[in-house]
């Protein structure tokens, strides 16, 4: 029996990739994995617990325990919902931080998998193509310039409330698409065959309806 389809999207920090993938989840009315978001929340226990963001070890082990339910768009740790906490600035930078641990990433590989189920899948992240979801029926590597990447940062800090500096939001973004793309591990990449998606100069709804449009081709194939 095959298994059920999965279109992946791969990009950097504040490409749009989650509202993207997200969008096209709805319209298709597959599941949805933020896979960006189990880091966060690993990023978020350690923090709570007093883990060392240099313990690879232990955060391997708390990746590996984490209690995680996704329900009604909000996300729980326990019982607790964090769906607010997690997008806390700090806890993005240091979910990029431990990101780099083959045990973090080893200990959720399992956890994202089981998210494929029927009637398909919509996953965004940084290696959904070239390592978790490698038979997807469309990859998508969805981009934008560190520049419009960092202003859409800021437009979403200022509509929270809170406050933001560009410089600083454009060298965090710098200083993440280099872990990202440096490290050891599945490191951040356009897989071959992946289908390149700019999103410099397109709107959400632009890149939405060239990622469905994919998807029709490759289902009628």
């Amino acid at each position: 029996m095959s298994l059920p389809p999965v279109i992946a999207i791969d990009g950097p920090t504040a490409s749009g990739k989650g509202t993207v993938a997200m969008q096209v989840a709805n319209r298709l009315g597959f599941h949805y994995l933020d896979s960006g978001a189990l880091y966060r929340l690993v990023a978020l226990a350690s923090q709570q617990k007093g883990i060392s963001p240099s313990d690879s070890c232990a955060l391997g082990e708390l990746a590996f325990a984490m209690q995680i339910e996704f329900k009604n768009g909000l996300i729980f740790l326990g019982n607790i919902d964090v769906t607010w906490a997690i997008r806390d600035e700090s806890i993005g930078v240091l979910a990029s931080q431990i990101a780099v641990y083959p045990e973090v990433r080893d200990a959720l590989l399992a956890l994202q998998k089981g998210f494929r189920r029927a009637p398909g899948l919509v996953a965004d992240g940084r290696d959904m193509a070239s390592r978790i979801f490698t038979d997807a029926v469309l990859k998508v590597f969805l981009t934008a310039s560190v520049q419009a990447r960092a202003e859409r940062r800021y437009k979403q800090l200022i509509a929270k409330g809170i406050s933001a500096r560009m410089d600083v939001l454009l060298q965090d973004l710098q200083e993440r698409d280099a872990r990202d793309i440096q490290r050891a591990t599945a490191p951040l990449k356009q897989v071959e065959g992946a289908h390149l998606l700019d999103t410099s100069n397109l709107s959400i709804d632009q890149a939405v309806e060239r990622v469905l449009s994919w998807y029709q081709e490759v289902s009628r194939n």
